[in-house]
């Protein structure tokens, strides 16, 4: 969901710097291919995702949700030659389409893929992490944050993606609605916790940028 008028955002989108071929083929196959395609971070996000990186010149970057590979193709643009993006999925089933992608790319050797849920994987990844993006199940995004707060550089960046949920974080969730209740728990933690420095961005369907201090 984009919140600004249609008009505003495609102007946006045009200003901004084009996406490399390989992504543009690798969002054509996403929308025709994968089954939920409007998850794919997309153009004018990919491109944000990029700046953020390039500005920072990671060594060391986490993505939790690979999705089909277009964000972590993305913050790839910003890794220093020796740096190194860890980037974990759930879904086996994306594997190796992530792959594909990812061995066409410049940055092959420096992509190492990790299939099973986040919270179990975690462990495993050597920190700091200078740059993480969160893009995954909405109800754990607290127990992320918690897992990969002390393994974060100082003035380390973690990126929060889908915080406005629709819009749905400003209304009163139902009950059942776990998702909602987690982000809207979830957006106060970041903007309270004293660890860090948040301000939360209306591009796409929300991302917070949080600014370790």
């Amino acid at each position: 969901m984009n919140f600004l008028p249609d008009n505003i955002d495609q102007y946006a989108s045009d200003h901004s710097q084009k996406e490399p071929k390989l992504l543009q083929e690798l969002f054509k196959e996403t929308w025709q291919k994968a089954l939920v395609p409007r998850m794919v971070s997309g153009h004018f996000q990919g491109r944000v995702l990029s700046m953020i990186s390039k500005l920072i010149k990671p060594k060391t970057i986490l993505e939790i949700g690979t999705y089909t590979g277009y964000s972590a193709l993305c913050m790839a643009e910003g890794l220093q030659k020796s740096g190194m993006i860890h980037t974990i999925d759930h879904n086996e089933e994306l594997h190796d389409f992530q792959r594909r992608y990812f061995d066409r790319s410049d940055y092959s050797d420096q992509i190492k893929q990790y299939t099973g849920e986040a919270l179990d994987v975690l462990p495993e990844i050597q920190g700091p992490f200078d740059l993480v993006f969160i893009d995954a199940d909405k109800a754990n995004y607290g127990n992320y944050f918690s897992a990969i707060i002390d393994k974060m550089s100082p003035g380390g960046v973690i990126l929060s993606d889908n915080v406005l949920w629709s819009g749905k974080v400003t209304e009163a969730p139902s009950q059942k609605d776990r998702d909602t209740k987690a982000l809207i728990a979830y957006n106060k933690m970041m903007n309270e916790d004293l660890r860090i420095e948040t301000v939360l961005l209306p591009i796409r369907d929300g991302l917070t940028l949080s600014r370790v201090k």
